[in-house]
């Protein structure tokens, strides 16, 4: 019994760990593959805020117009059984590529996220990070419990990227409070099997290592207040606060190469990031 107790918990750290800044800082001479530096100014983003937002923009309309019983193609959206297959379509028309989330090729590692169909070309949004936004002062205790899926961003905000228990009704919570009018500001699809946003299992991808280098890279992204406001539908975020005075943040994932079909998605868990100070930071 106590081994099994013991191979658990060892499993659950396995997994961890690369979250944990102690043991982050501890290892990182022994995983330099894994580590990716950075500089700390928005001007040195692996791509433009720009084409993020192009790129989103790109898939959420012919998303919208699936949802209104457009045409795709030769495709058309006919039954509510066919959501899914609507969506994936959706995401190859605009985006060139799919990608879903299906067991990972890492040994113990669950769920992962794979390139499913077509060609992701360098320098691509491939996902997004959903979850709840925490600026670092707002309280995340109870819900970072046993939570592997709290990302910390450069700037200390954290995104609760956990689709169950306690984050999934915080979420839940949040959207409900932040509708306005007939716009719906936010999506909670994430929190279930087929998202409506085919990009939002970015809380999915997992660590890259010596012997499975990153292929993707997390990047923050600011919601600008020109984003259209019947597309923040497909938005997989929301702030914790409804005070926020900040723009909504979301945390992409970029293709740091072309990533062909088939491939699994990996990111890095931590990055060294240089500021003007030449002074460096780990971030999670």
């Amino acid at each position: 019994m106590f081994s099994k107790v013991l191979e658990r918990f060892r499993l659950k750290w396995k997994s961890y760990r690369h979250r944990f800044l102690p043991w982050i800082v501890l290892n990182m001479s022994k995983n330099e593959k894994t580590l990716r530096q950075v500089k700390g100014r928005c001007e040195d983003k692996l791509i433009p805020d720009e084409a993020v937002s192009r790129n989103l923009l790109q898939l959420f309309r012919v998303l919208h117009g699936a949802n209104h019983r457009a045409e795709l193609g030769n495709f058309r959206c006919q039954v509510i059984s066919d959501k899914g297959h609507c969506v994936h379509n959706a995401m190859f028309q605009s985006l060139g590529f799919c990608i879903d989330r299906k067991p990972s090729t890492l040994p113990h590692a669950g769920t992962g996220v794979f390139v499913t169909r077509g060609l992701v070309p360098k320098g691509a949004t491939v996902a997004m990070y959903p979850g709840t936004i925490y600026q670092a002062y707002e309280p995340i205790l109870l819900q970072s419990i046993r939570n592997p899926f709290v990302f910390r961003c450069i700037d200390g905000v954290l995104v609760d990227g956990n689709d169950k228990g306690i984050s999934k009704i915080v979420y839940n919570s949040c959207s409900g409070r932040d509708q306005m009018g007939p716009f719906t500001m936010n999506d909670t699809t994430w929190l279930t099997s087929t998202p409506q946003n085919p990009l939002a299992v970015g809380q999915y991808v997992n660590n890259c290592s010596n012997e499975m280098p990153a292929n993707v890279c997390y990047q923050e992204f600011d919601v600008s207040d020109t984003f259209p406001i019947e597309f923040r539908y497909y938005l997989p975020n929301v702030n914790y606060s409804p005070h926020s005075q900040r723009p909504l943040r979301c945390v992409v994932l970029v293709s740091l190469r072309d990533i062909t079909e088939g491939e699994e998605l990996f990111s890095n868990y931590y990055t060294i990031v240089h500021s003007k100070r030449h002074n460096k930071e780990v971030r999670e």
